[in-house]
């Protein structure tokens, strides 16, 4: 049956981060894409501000690190005061990555990089317009878009929804939201401070009023979240965030002038499916939580790159659903992880109760000094312990796979990679099985012993310590899930 014309591939909704990002691999992809956004420009907000190390290694296989590194305030310590006294300090800086850092990037900036990035690349974002409907065929999805009021009909392969916490592609799919809301109310406010913290620290204040939360942007600017127990006023005000810092900060620390400050309510939600035939979900639109940890806008971005090499393989003909449906396996139970984490982060660090907050003072110096603990925490916070066992598509633990063959937009696309030892004996089976799988399969010589299929998101779909043929037979099993 002859395939439907579309007039293009994917039909991004959302120019945000999540959206801007996916823009940026379908062009990095050759794909034909359109991204709408129904504002008439980019926020001229902060809101997301941290950069995970995993975050920062998947910009660097997309081939756009380089500017968020360099104008990046790089944070390498975490620490832990209660009523103004350190009670824990992590460094955080983990080994295994080229990027031993948390990013501090404003999210206004975060979006002109990747518009910026987006028009070197000869596209660009179709503002004021946005989504209204959808209606999915086969083969295609038939959309109704409003442009200043007029209507645009246009027909898309696929259509990814990266339009925030109020999806309207959510909304279409009738995607239940499920969740709660947090009682409190949070406050941010991006202020102007003396340098009496270290521009290389961020800080984390538990308090029976609420937590507070201190990262830095600058050595004399930083973002302050906090729950707050009511608005006082439109937007938190100097002085509101002084008396806030003077109760529960860190001695010494002084708000000197107001950059932006803002009230929200924060839900924890996510739905159960992000994929509804040719219409998924990321990002906000598919799940919200607590921004204790700065890990939203990470786990949005992370959802994109799990599903954009999928989308490509669909598009040109080498992916069957269960590799589309993948998408919701491998990412819910991430989503919810990091749902559970920050949960639990905001939780304990505003327990009312004396006797909690007297256990919580005293067995946290204890714990954060073991080296598990340590090594546990960087992990979870840096992402680069993310990994895809129980799923489908991956035969054993499914961990995240990184060297510099992956590196600079050009190492890793949409092919899965099959490293063999150069002087193995089935280096000829091995070419014979990419001949087959031509076009998705690259064969690269090994630097260590053994076989490893590595897919096109750098996570390991299967490794063996042997380079027999009952290894590569397993590869070949695993490559023909892909394509079912």
């Amino acid at each position: 049956m002859p395939q439907t014309a579309t007039d293009t591939d994917i039909l991004v909704v959302g120019a945000g981060p999540v959206g801007l990002f996916l823009a940026n691999e379908c062009a990095r992809r050759g794909l034909r894409y359109r991204i709408v956004e129904a504002h008439p420009t980019q926020s001229e907000h902060s809101k997301a501000l941290a950069i995970m190390p995993r975050t920062l290694e998947i910009f660097d296989m997309a081939g756009i690190v380089e500017p968020f590194a360099a104008c990046a305030n790089r944070v390498t310590w975490a620490t832990m005061f209660s009523h103004g006294r350190k009670i824990a300090q992590i460094h955080f800086q983990p080994e295994e990555s080229p990027y031993p850092f948390v990013a501090m990037v404003p999210q206004d900036v975060t979006e002109r990089l990747l518009v910026e990035e987006l028009r070197r690349k000869g596209g660009g974002v179709e503002y004021e317009t946005s989504f209204v409907a959808a209606e999915q065929q086969d083969d295609c999805v038939n959309a109704t878009l409003n442009r200043q009021g007029g209507r645009i009909n246009l027909t898309a392969k696929f259509v990814a929804g990266c339009d925030g916490a109020h999806s309207t592609v959510r909304h279409v799919l009738n995607l239940p939201f499920e969740g709660a809301v947090y009682n409190a109310v949070f406050m941010l406010a991006d202020m102007e401070t003396n340098d009496a913290l270290r521009a290389d620290e961020m800080q984390l204040c538990p308090h029976e009023h609420g937590p507070l939360a201190i990262f830095p942007m600058s050595a004399t600017r930083r973002r302050f979240v906090a729950t707050v127990e009511k608005e006082d006023g439109d937007a938190p005000s100097l002085e509101s965030v002084r008396q806030m810092l003077t109760e529960r900060g860190p001695a010494g620390i002084e708000a000197r002038s107001l950059v932006w400050s803002s009230y929200f309510r924060i839900h924890h939600r996510q739905v159960a499916q992000l994929r509804k035939g040719r219409i998924f979900v990321a990002g906000d639109a598919a799940h919200i939580h607590s921004p204790m940890g700065g890990q939203g806008m990470n786990t949005g971005l992370q959802d994109i790159w799990n599903l954009v090499w999928k989308l490509d393989l669909a598009v040109q003909g080498r992916a069957g659903d269960h590799l589309l449906d993948s998408y919701t396996a491998e990412r819910r139970p991430v989503i919810k992880h990091v749902i559970d984490m920050t949960d639990f982060m905001t939780r304990a660090m505003a327990m009312p109760s004396k006797l909690a907050q007297a256990a919580r003072d005293t067995v946290i110096p204890a714990v954060s000094r073991l080296a598990p603990f340590q090594h546990a925490f960087v992990e979870r916070l840096s992402e680069l312990g993310v990994a895809y066992q129980g799923s489908p598509m991956v035969e054993g633990a499914g961990k995240r796979y990184f060297d510099d063959s992956l590196r600079g937009g050009a190492g890793i696309q949409s092919r899965f990679l099959l490293f063999v030892p150069a002087e193995s004996s089935v280096v000829d089976s091995a070419k014979q099985l990419c001949a087959a799988h031509n076009g998705i399969l690259e064969l690269r010589p090994a630097q260590h012993t053994g076989i490893t299929l590595v897919r096109p998101d750098g996570y390991i779909a299967y490794a063996s310590s042997h380079d027999d043929a009952e290894s590569l037979q397993t590869v070949r099993s695993v490559l023909d899930r892909q394509r079912n």
